[in-house]
């Protein structure tokens, strides 16, 4: 970016001079609760995008899944989130840790309107609570509580433009490969060690959902 680079939308003005402003009426979508169409659209939604930042603003958006209803709606105003087994990094729950503030993306496959929900957070570790949120026999970890402030249905639009419920428009189906990436960042590493630890990763898929 140059000094004086009038291409850059550094001021709401200047954005709303492109994008426009919002249409009359729209901000009746908007609710400070979880209403019935919403409630009913969280029992069914088998997969959230969870958000969240630390103290300095750093993003995370974290992908989250079970059979669909594993989101508990407490009320109106109440989410639990279970969290199950993962990779320990934690990076959504130290952040939210250090900074309250959450979004949540709830996905239907083959539902084209997505649900947002956006509030404040705190991490449980009530045993009843964790027991209630059990899958697939086991406890959650711990639970996210959700204190919803804003939720709205988000239009079709992305998933239309982007044909990703049409199958046959999908890709082959790209394998990731854990081990060849750790191996490079690995000084003088066997080259096995990269399939010895892909094997690794599908095991704990299998066995630690």
């Amino acid at each position: 970016m140059t000094k004086g680079d009038s291409h850059h939308l550094d001021t709401v003005e200047k954005l709303r001079a492109i994008v426009g402003e919002p249409g009359a009426g729209i901000e009746l979508k908007v609710y400070d609760h979880l209403e019935e169409e919403a409630i009913a659209h969280i029992a069914s939604t088998p997969f959230i995008v969870l958000a969240t930042s630390d103290a300095e603003g750093n993003l995370n958006a974290s992908p989250k899944g079970d059979e669909p209803g594993f989101v508990v709606v407490e009320d109106e105003r109440t989410l639990v989130i279970p969290d199950r087994p993962g990779n320990r990094l934690a990076y959504g729950l130290t952040n939210m840790v250090a900074n309250p503030r959450v979004g949540v993306m709830f996905i239907i496959p083959g539902t084209t309107e997505t649900l947002r929900v956006n509030g404040s957070v705190e991490l449980r570790s009530d045993p009843e609570l964790l027991t209630r949120l059990e899958a697939r026999g086991k406890p959650a970890i711990l639970a996210i509580r959700v204190t919803v402030e804003q939720c709205f249905f988000h239009c079709s639009k992305a998933f239309l433009r982007s044909k990703l419920w049409k199958h046959e428009t999908w890709p082959e189906h790209p394998k990731v490969s854990f081990g060849r990436m750790f191996v490079r960042r690995i000084e003088g590493a066997d080259a096995n060690l990269a399939d010895i630890i892909d094997r690794s990763v599908e095991e704990d898929a299998r066995t630690n959902l």
